[in-house]
């Protein structure tokens, strides 16, 4: 991308081969990950400020020079061929685990993994509201959520997005784009609840969180909506709500955290306790296609760039 705005501005072009880099794997990439993340850094709305020229995709699976698998986060760069990976944020696919189900799991996976059991602390027995449950974040979280033995009250948008979410395991689902969003989160609920995810923004931070039992807790992780959002203290403290915000990159240090993640989910996948969706794989030369799908909310599960066709 040389400018910022919407699907239009990638372009497929030719640039020199990668270097090996210290510290970091060099890789062929095979898939790269396609997120609401990069749908920001092209609109020039991400938390991290990019400058241009730039590629987008910030999560990659594909070939070392060893022939070894890796899956890894990058900060920029994924959209290409080729990618360097730090080895902390890098992971070797195990060989029962598919090239579209290790991408599924790095940059969302791990940020469902620690949305419900870092940030929001989810327990057994409570009651969580997942958005975008048919996406690739959300979808996993549904499961991962009945894994740890909630209540699981899904947002979708559409019939068949909330019969994918009923069929993961979430136990009532609810019409996102409801003009009494409120109500019906608490209706399908049996009443107000103790946790809930928020990534839209806008209109829909505000019905989330007046969803939330007292001393209820709400860890955000996106703007998908594009409308950043404040919220009143005296909101906060009438019901003693705690909202907190979650970035995945800050867990880039942490020596332990993403292991951790990483390998409950290649774990759980391998068990056949999670299922990854999978959704449309689409050619590199085609991003621009993934991101209007991205934009329209028209897709389900994970979305993904075929580097190599």
């Amino acid at each position: 991308m040389e400018q910022f705005g919407g699907p239009e501005v990638l372009q497929v072009v030719e640039v020199p081969d990668l270097e090996p880099r210290g510290a970091h794997h060099l890789l062929r990439v095979s898939r790269a990950g396609v997120n609401y993340a990069d749908k920001h850094v092209m609109g020039n709305s991400y938390l991290a400020p990019v400058t241009l020229p730039y590629i987008p995709g910030n999560e990659v699976v594909g070939k070392a020079t060893d022939g070894k698998r890796f899956v890894g986060l990058t900060q920029g760069g994924g959209y290409a061929e080729q990618a360097h990976v730090h080895r902390r944020t890098s992971w070797e696919v195990p060989d029962d685990v598919t090239d579209e189900q290790a991408v599924a799991l790095c940059l969302q996976g791990n940020s469902a993994y620690h949305l419900l059991h870092t940030v929001a602390a989810v327990q057994e027995g409570q009651t969580v509201v997942i958005p975008a449950a048919a996406g690739g974040l959300g979808s996993i979280a549904v499961q991962l959520a009945k894994g740890i033995g909630a209540k699981v009250i899904a947002l979708a948008s559409t019939k068949e997005k909330r019969q994918l979410a009923q069929d993961l395991g979430a136990d009532a689902v609810v019409d996102s784009t409801s003009e009494n969003l409120t109500e019906d989160i608490k209706e399908a609920a049996g009443g107000p609840v103790q946790v809930a995810l928020e990534m839209t923004g806008g209109p829909t931070f505000h019905s989330i969180a007046a969803a939330l039992a007292p001393n209820g807790r709400l860890a955000v992780y996106g703007y998908a909506s594009g409308q950043m959002t404040d919220v009143s203290t005296k909101v906060l403290m009438e019901r003693s709500i705690t909202v907190s915000g979650f970035w995945l990159p800050t867990l880039f240090r942490d020596l332990k955290a993403l292991p951790t993640s990483m390998n409950a989910l290649f774990d759980a996948v391998r068990a056949g306790s999670l299922r990854p969706v999978l959704g449309q794989v689409y050619p590199l030369s085609e991003a621009s296609a993934a991101h209007t799908a991205l934009a329209a909310r028209t897709h389900t599960g994970k979305l993904c760039l075929d580097t190599e066709g």
